[in-house]
């Protein structure tokens, strides 16, 4: 899949109480979670973001809690992937099974910047920095996970499972 959009970067060490705060906790809605995305860093971060905005995170982005509400958020916010230098163990394995794909880059993660606009190809693994005519080559998204994400997250996988065995 080809998604295209402009970057919004955040720093190192984010963790999920940053990306989505216990106090907007009391619902599972993708859209209203989405809606306080990233309020542990600036209150109004969401309002700089728009529909298939792509998020390039520092080193160990999704550290702390293993709320799955994170994932949750940065989906209804409308960032359809993120790329990073690292991820949370947990956070990584969260966002797959929410169905949100992550890059892990390491620091080829410096190569784009808040503003750019890039296209990800999870297919192909290449990344491409359209306003620096720049292309990163990495692993693509592996097999097993793509079925999780063909199926919007774990869930559904496992649905769409069950139902072929019955």
């Amino acid at each position: 899949m080809l998604y295209t959009g402009s970057v919004h970067t955040v720093g190192e060490h984010i963790d999920t109480d940053a990306i989505i705060p216990a106090r907007f906790l009391v619902t599972s809605d993708p859209k209203i979670l989405g809606s306080h995305c990233m309020a542990g860093l600036a209150e109004d971060w969401i309002a700089r973001v728009h529909e298939g905005d792509i998020l390039v995170a520092g080193r160990n982005f999704g550290c702390g809690s293993s709320r799955e509400h994170a994932p949750i958020a940065l989906l209804g916010a409308g960032i359809p992937l993120v790329i990073g230098h690292s991820f949370a163990r947990i956070f990584y394995r969260n966002a797959f099974n929410m169905g949100l794909p992550l890059f892990e880059i390491g620091d080829q993660v410096q190569a784009f910047h808040e503003g750019d606009v890039i296209s990800v190809d999870t297919d192909t693994g290449i990344i491409t920095n359209q306003t620096r005519s720049a292309t990163i080559q990495c692993p693509p998204i592996p097999a097993s996970m793509a079925k999780i994400l063909a199926a919007q997250g774990l869930v559904g996988y496992v649905k769409k499972r069950l139902a072929s065995q019955a």
